[in-house]
């Protein structure tokens, strides 16, 4: 008994040192216990689906689209008249292998036929063309994936024509 009390004023001291410790590194600024995300909001990504039909009208396509944010939940997402009944579940799985791989799935389609990373398709992630994330400042703030036709260049109109400037993909 007094063997188990003497093992929990020792942890209890190790606890206290540490924490103690952490609040010393906190208070001179030398930790940081949280962090700001960018997110997509709800009106952005309803101004890409909009921005991405747009230009699917003018070139001419059908398509379907998903946008996701910084997490992979589903925000936006629509379908043009006559897209396929699977369209929209294809356009959320290359969002969702944009967002993990934090590249266009053009670029990790190209990594699996080479053979050089067999990963994506042991994750179950869906590496076909389509998808792009969305990077603001360097962080990831989502994905949009475009099922149908130029899937790729459909989001890049989308994230040129909403963010003029302020994001990127991995396009470019």
């Amino acid at each position: 008994m007094r063997r188990v009390v003497c093992q929990l004023l020792a942890s209890l001291l190790v606890i206290h040192g540490f924490t103690g410790a952490v609040s010393a590194m906190q208070a001179k600024g030398e930790i940081k216990l949280t962090r700001d995300v960018k997110v997509i909001s709800s009106a952005g990504a309803r101004a890409m689906a909009d921005a991405c039909t747009t230009w699917a009208e003018q070139n001419k396509q059908t398509v379907a689209m998903a946008i996701i944010d910084w997490g992979g939940n589903l925000i936006e997402f629509h379908a043009m008249e006559g897209a396929p009944m699977n369209a929209i579940e294809t356009a959320l799985l290359k969002a969702k292998s944009a967002l993990r791989w934090r590249r266009a799935t053009s670029e990790t389609n190209r990594i699996v036929r080479s053979g050089e990373n067999l990963a994506p398709t042991f994750m179950h992630d869906f590496p076909q063309p389509g998808a792009l994330p969305i990077f603001v400042n360097g962080q990831v703030i989502g994905a949009m994936g475009v099922s149908g036709a130029d899937g790729e260049k459909c989001a890049q109109a989308a994230v040129d024509a909403v963010f003029k400037g302020q994001a990127t993909s991995s396009l470019r």
